[in-house]
């Protein structure tokens, strides 16, 4: 019997402590997947420890990570233009920049593989894991990554065209949410005091949650 799970992770926004009470609770077993749905970045105090985390996990168990919209902010602001670091810097990137001694190029000299290889989704025949959703007006063929990372209500309140049902970030909720065709995982880690992280098992479709 096929004992491996398959679990997605939603935001964590630079709470490093919060990650690794999660992952404790999860217990993780080498033959395990863990998809993360991006945004590891900004707001919290602890990016920097957050990408040190994850690298050092993903050497001994399956780890998938996707791209968030934070981290698709920090990729244009590595162009240095003044406008892309603005942008990224009042959406929280200030925090991670302090983390890496206040230097862009300095991000991608210590993590720069991290940053430039996340995916923008992972599919399977159950689930399709993605950062922001999908637009429904579109095929999937046409999607954009603008639409992968930033889509929001019109994704959450339509149904959309995926045989898959889809496991998302991005959107904040005060608890998982949980559609006929989607399922939301970022409940504010990072974002609002006492949010949880949370992880989603797929096969049992349950819930692990951080401690506040």
């Amino acid at each position: 019997m096929n004992s491996s799970r398959l679990i997605a992770i939603g935001d964590i926004h630079g709470e490093y402590d919060k990650l690794d009470n999660l992952i404790q609770k999860i217990a993780p077993a080498k033959d395990d997947t863990i998809v993360f749905t991006g945004d590891y970045i900004d707001h919290g105090k602890n990016s920097k420890l957050v990408i040190d985390y994850l690298i050092k996990l993903s050497k001994t168990i399956n780890c998938i990570f996707l791209k968030g919209n934070h981290e698709s902010l920090l990729i244009t602001a590595k162009n240095n233009e003044l406008r892309d670091v603005a942008n990224w810097y009042v959406v929280g990137g200030f925090k991670t920049l302090k983390n890496y001694g206040g230097s862009v190029d300095n991000i991608f000299r210590t993590h720069g593989e991290f940053f430039e290889n996340l995916k923008l989704y992972h599919m399977t025949d159950k689930y399709f894991f993605v950062h922001g959703g999908i637009n429904s007006s579109k095929t999937f063929e046409e999607q954009t990554e603008d639409d992968l990372l930033w889509i929001r209500h019109s994704f959450i309140n339509y149904p959309h065209n995926l045989k898959q049902k889809v496991v998302f970030g991005h959107t904040p909720f005060d608890k998982p949410y949980i559609g006929k065709d989607k399922i939301g995982i970022d409940t504010g880690c990072g974002k609002y005091k006492d949010a949880k992280l949370t992880a989603f098992i797929c096969d049992d479709e349950i819930f692990i949650q951080s401690d506040n």
